[in-house]
């Protein structure tokens, strides 16, 4: 149990210092739209990563076929990063919302599904966090199977890995809190082209390596 637990930490604090792009949208939405705005977008980001360990330990025959077509997986992916990167540089307006007091406008329950569903769908579609889980989980299946008791390992270390890196986003979710009240419109406008470059970068540099 023990080198279960080593293994999930040490794969958790991998993916939590990992920088990309998800990372970025976790800091520029907790930063816009408040702690409880950012705890809703990290909500959908950990229910993606959950979602996809399940999917590859159910599917690892299927996925290996899905593997073989990586090129493909990667050059949908890029366009993907790259779309949201040229939306948010050059189209996407930004705005403080708060009250008078410098208090968060109250978010409502479609603004808080909203955001779920954009870190749901910006976790999943990024065809790195794909590749990554499924390399991992191959990896940890075969560490699995030297152990006493595979199905308790395989579960120790997904476990470990998920809670931890979760407790990491929402860690993140606070600093970004605490940089808020700093910011005003033009600040905040700033950061949300950068966001945007960073998304592009991403976007192109999966390309290059996916036809590379």
């Amino acid at each position: 149990m023990i080198e279960a637990i080593i293994s999930g930490l040490t794969l958790g604090v991998f993916l939590a210092i990992s920088v990309g792009p998800v990372i970025f949208a976790i800091i520029k939405q907790s930063i816009t739209n408040g702690r409880k705005g950012g705890y809703a977008f990290v909500a959908g980001v950990s229910s993606s990563d959950v979602a996809i360990v399940l999917v590859c330990n159910l599917l690892n025959t299927v996925f290996q076929k899905a593997i073989d077509n990586k090129v493909t997986i990667g050059v949908a992916g890029s366009i993907f990063l790259i779309a949201v990167g040229i939306y948010t540089l050059f189209f996407k307006k930004v705005s403080i919302t708060e009250n008078a007091n410098g208090a968060h406008e109250k978010l409502t329950w479609q603004k808080y599904v909203g955001l779920y569903l954009s870190g749901f769908f910006m976790n999943t579609l990024n065809p790195g966090v794909f590749l990554f889980w499924f390399a991992w989980t191959a990896a940890i299946v075969a560490d699995a199977a030297a152990a006493s008791n595979p199905a308790n390992y395989k579960a120790i270390v997904f476990v470990t890995c998920l809670v931890f890196v979760l407790a990491s986003d929402i860690v993140k979710v606070i600093l970004s809190e605490k940089l808020r009240p700093k910011l005003n419109t033009k600040n905040l406008h700033l950061i949300n082209q950068i966001a945007g470059v960073i998304l592009i970068g991403f976007g192109v540099f999966l390309f290059y390596g996916a036809l590379k």
